[in-house]
């Protein structure tokens, strides 16, 4: 027991070294970047080229660590080495290309949007807050939004243009957390190129939601671990493990629901798996007990480390109901509605999972590694067959999601199917030596071709960075900016308007990225699926359209005053024809596009009042309460 103390002591010492380490790395990183006048990447083929020589550098630097783990030379030279190539392979991937603008993949646009707002307000304030709406504890799980306000804070920066440097920064830490993790499991040389395949996946197809990326990066090794706690043939050891477990899925309940629900589905299956196997091997009840035992310690500690971001939201539960619909589950796209196979799929990526595939199946008996990687790719595929049952009493379970954390588990896989297949080929030649080389120089050439494509695979969201317009009122592709170029007025007349700070000022607005860059908060949000459960969004949405139908300004005060909402400071609108509209949204599940958009229009003389100041911003109109 104590020397599994010591090894797990020394394993968290390692990994903050290595956090410290990929974050200085990022860091100087994108400082480096942020030095030149870059042409925008929708418009030039110089930060493309850029970033192949910055990949390839990254991946020259983990080759030399390889050799050196292989050789048994300067460890401690090859453990840094791994893990800076890592962080700046993270940091030149999605760096470079987005080295022309302050925005992050996909901008300010599609759910980028609320997560910019997340950070916004806890940026403004430590305590934990829902993202828009007043007196209510956040529903979604606030840990990367917090710890990226305060960096924001360290920084003195605003929570719009920290998103970026922070989402890749903390991509790129998760990822030499990985190796750290990975090569704790398995031997050093192959935890490198493991994390360095599972990390090219995850920033090709993972990178745009990063709270999610950074706890996605970090499970399949977690599956080793927590197989590793669970099945104990000998029933001693492994307490190390489950701790580790826990502190996994605690920290996942703080950062992503989802990945968190998928990680403690897939750790009691092992469960349930482990102790079958227990039992036949000692034919006692006592043996599937013990790790039912185990189980109940690491949901344990789980639970703990939830509370710390959950304790707040589930106490106000005493005093509210969730919405029974129009939630985040309300949304089927078509590739939610199949199973998905990536392994079938003709592509580099397809052909590794392919490979893993056939691993998984053919080691299921004999390796612990198969054994756990695939009981998470049976666990996806269970969850996804159980989301689309789930239609059928009206909600998904959002499987679509995980398909990255599916990529992920079979390129891991993939890799150990390569290094066996390709181990059992050159026995059976009679152990050639250019076979080696050969060998090689493949995998060089796949990594290489792989890597200079993620610019590509990501191409709409980099787009979307370069023509959306930052809190500075700038698109970055040089073309003349859109509404939101007004955004910093309005700001300034707000704090003029309303003696208040903006974090304790409440707007009515459809221009909902405007609460992305500024911190008011919102008396409505975006759309049902990011709205807190606890806000009665539908309740909402229902005053604002009678609002709009009142005759005169006593009828609208008078309505506002006895709303069971704080009401709001002031009204962001947009001009419109039939006076100032407000272009709202319903859920309108099971249709896919799962939203409807409708247009409620408030009467000009609704605010023909001395109790209210309309001022005209461009395309806006303002208008505050006095």
């Amino acid at each position: 027991m104590a020397s599994s103390t010591r090894r797990a002591a020394q394993a968290l010492v390692e990994m903050l070294v290595a956090a410290l380490l990929a974050a200085v790395v990022a860091t100087i990183g994108l400082f480096a970047f942020a030095q030149v006048d870059w042409p925008a990447f929708n418009a030039s083929n110089v930060t493309r080229a850029l970033t192949t020589v910055g990949q390839f550098a990254s991946l020259a630097a983990l080759a030399l660590a390889v050799y050196l783990f292989r050789s048994g030379r300067f460890p401690l030279v090859a453990k840094l080495l791994s893990g800076a190539g890592l962080s700046a392979f993270v940091t030149v991937t999605l760096g470079m290309p987005l080295a022309a603008t302050k925005l992050y993949l996909f901008g300010i646009s599609v759910d980028q949007e609320f997560r910019t707002e997340y950070l916004t307000r806890l940026t403004d304030s430590a305590g934990l807050h829902d993202m828009t709406y007043a007196d209510l504890p956040p529903f979604y799980p606030a840990g990367w939004f917090w710890i990226g306000g305060r960096v924001a804070n360290l920084a003195g920066m605003e929570g719009w243009e920290v998103f970026k440097p922070y989402a890749i920064g903390s991509i790129a830490v998760a990822a030499v957390i990985a190796f750290v993790l990975w090569s704790k499991l398995i031997r050093d040389d192959w935890a490198v190129v493991v994390t360095l395949a599972t990390t090219a996946v995850l920033v090709a197809y993972g990178s745009p939601e990063p709270y999610g990326a950074v706890i996605a990066i970090l499970l399949p090794p977690v599956l080793l671990l927590a197989w590793g706690g669970l099945h104990r043939p000998d029933d001693h050891g492994g307490w190390g493990a489950i701790v580790g477990t826990g502190l996994f899925l605690g920290f996942a309940a703080t950062f992503y629901t989802l990945y968190l629900a998928l990680g403690a589905f897939t750790v009691t299956g092992m469960a349930v798996v482990a102790a079958f196997l227990a039992f036949r091997r000692s034919r006692t009840v006592r043996a599937a007990v013990y790790v039912a035992q185990r189980l109940a310690v690491a949901g344990g500690i789980a639970v703990v480390i939830a509370l710390v971001v959950w304790l707040p939201y589930l106490l106000q539960l005493r005093h509210g109901r969730p919405a029974s619909s129009g939630t985040a589950f309300h949304y089927l796209p078509d590739s939610g509605s199949q199973l998905p196979f990536p392994m079938l799929h003709f592509s580099m990526l397809g052909a590794l999972c392919l490979v893993g595939t056939i691993w998984l199946a053919v080691r299921a008996a004999s390796s612990r590694r198969a054994q756990s990687l695939g009981l998470g790719v049976v666990a996806i595929y269970l969850w996804s067959l159980a989301s689309m049952a789930f239609t059928a009493l009206g909600s998904t379970l959002l499987s679509f999601r995980l398909e990255v954390i599916l990529l992920l588990l079979l390129t891991a896989a993939g890799f150990f199917g390569v290094v066996e297949g390709a181990r059992a080929i050159y026995q059976n030649f009679g152990e050639p030596r250019a076979f080696r080389y050969g060998v090689l120089a493949v995998g060089v050439a796949g990594a290489v071709a792989f890597a200079q494509d993620i610019p590509d695979v990501l191409a709409p969201e980099i787009n979307v960075a370069y023509t959306d317009t930052d809190g500075n009122g700038v698109r970055a592709d040089k073309r003349p900016p859109g509404a939101p170029a007004f955004y910093g007025e309005i700001d300034s007349k707000l704090s003029e308007l309303v003696p208040r700070p903006a974090g304790d000022t409440v707007v009515l607005t459809a221009d909902t990225s405007f609460l992305s860059y500024y911190p008011y908060l919102g008396f409505q949000a975006l759309t049902s699926h990011y709205a807190n459960p606890l806000a009665d969004f539908n309740g909402r949405a229902a005053a604002i359209k009678s609002w709009s139908e009142l005759s005169t300004p006593d009828e609208l005060i008078a309505a506002m005053d006895t709303s069971p909402w704080r009401a709001p400071d002031a009204f962001l609108f947009r001009h419109g024809t039939e006076g100032y509209s407000l272009r709202l949204a319903e859920d309108v599940y099971p249709n896919d596009p799962n939203v409807r958009r409708y247009t409620v229009a408030f009467p000009e003389a609704l605010f023909d009042d001395p109790r209210f100041t309309v001022t005209e911003i461009g395309p806006f109109v303002l208008v505050t309460r006095n």
